[in-house]
């Protein structure tokens, strides 16, 4: 059975709990609910010798095996988490562990009845070819939490506010979203100062988030996108000079560009193509959010554009890689390159006609 992160958190704590878990996916802060939400349903004087964890990376699966068909300790049940179990994927990890994954085939067909067993499974899929991971899909109930869209980030935002009685307002917490790129992770790790700022006042606003919360480096690169696009030379060039002085890697930015650059020219074609918005999350395995600043972005601008300054970054890396070029200077070059080539193209294209 699949069921959503909210639901398994809602029947988990009503008491509803199953004998097999796969947390699957790789929103950090939604595995760390479950996982809590998981370890409280065993009361805490009894979690010291019944609540067990294993890294499938160092520790033999056998190892939490023994664990899990144990009776509990003076309770009535055991938890036992398996981190890491990379052998339900397609991925060929070398390791010296030696796994017994007949005998965790046969846990799967026949579970403890007293023991809750979770994998833990920070990845964006199972191998479903693999004849656990076909026992899993019948036996375990599948919790996938491999992306958040905007408005189930909002509710999860407005919920722990709810509960703090605190208020935000909507520029506020679309500000929020903007500043953490939409990651849940990002946006409840910042929600602890914010609340603390609306303490007195019991709300949050613009000028809050715009002081509290600083612009993660692929935001200041989604705006220097715009700047190049806009060809707005100075800006542009202040923002790249500003990034280095952060000490943020100048081929760690120009790679994100490329990344940013690369994504508008797919959104664009596929856009073109037919492709819904959240298609295009799925086909490209993007998060939404960044796919939803993608289609408002390629709408104002034209291929050629994007091409165009995708190639020219490309070169421009390559510049860094193989020249002892000053980073900076070659971004400014790059600039003054995309920009005066746009404007000369657009000038043919007007006399075109």
């Amino acid at each position: 059975m699949a069921i959503n992160a909210q639901q398994a958190l809602k029947t988990i704590r009503n008491g509803e709990l199953a004998p097999i878990y796969v947390i699957l996916g790789t929103v950090d802060y939604l595995a760390d609910q479950l996982k809590q939400a998981l370890t409280q349903q065993i009361p805490t004087e009894e979690q010291t010798m019944n609540v067990g964890s294993y890294d499938m990376e160092t520790t033999p699966v056998a190892v939490a095996l023994d664990d899990a068909m144990s009776a509990p300790f003076f309770g009535e049940r055991r938890l036992v988490f398996i981190n890491h179990p990379y052998f339900l994927t397609g991925e060929n990890k070398k390791t010296k562990v030696d796994h017994d994954l007949d005998s965790l085939q046969h846990y799967f067909e026949q579970p403890e009845p007293s023991t809750i067993l979770v994998l833990m499974a920070p990845y964006e899929k199972l191998d479903a070819r693999k004849k656990l991971v076909k026992t899993l899909k019948k036996q375990a109930t599948m919790i996938e939490i491999n992306q958040v869209s905007e408005a189930e980030t909002q509710r999860y935002v407005q919920a722990a506010l709810d509960e703090k009685k605190i208020r935000i307002d909507a520029d506020a917490l679309q500000e929020l979203v903007n500043r953490t790129d939409g990651q849940l992770g990002l946006i409840m790790g910042q929600l602890p100062k914010l609340m603390i700022y609306a303490a007195q006042s019991q709300q949050i606003d613009l000028a809050a988030v715009q002081a509290l919360v600083t612009k993660s480096l692929t935001q200041n690169v989604f705006d220097l996108v715009n700047d190049v696009l806009r060809y707005r030379t100075q800006p542009a060039v202040e923002l790249y000079h500003e990034l280095v002085a952060a000490q943020e890697a100048p081929l760690k930015i120009n790679a994100i560009l490329l990344g940013q650059f690369r994504l508008l020219l797919q959104v664009k074609i596929m856009a073109q193509a037919g492709y819904s918005q959240g298609s295009l999350a799925s086909t490209l395995k993007v998060h939404p959010y960044r796919v939803k600043l993608a289609m408002q972005t390629v709408r104002h601008f034209d291929q050629a554009a994007l091409r165009a300054a995708y190639l020219g970054l490309l070169q421009t890396e390559e510049q860094m890689k193989t020249t002892q070029r000053d980073p900076e200077l070659l971004f400014e070059l790059f600039m003054v390159q995309f920009v005066n080539e746009r404007r000369t193209a657009t000038r043919a294209r007007s006399g075109a006609y």
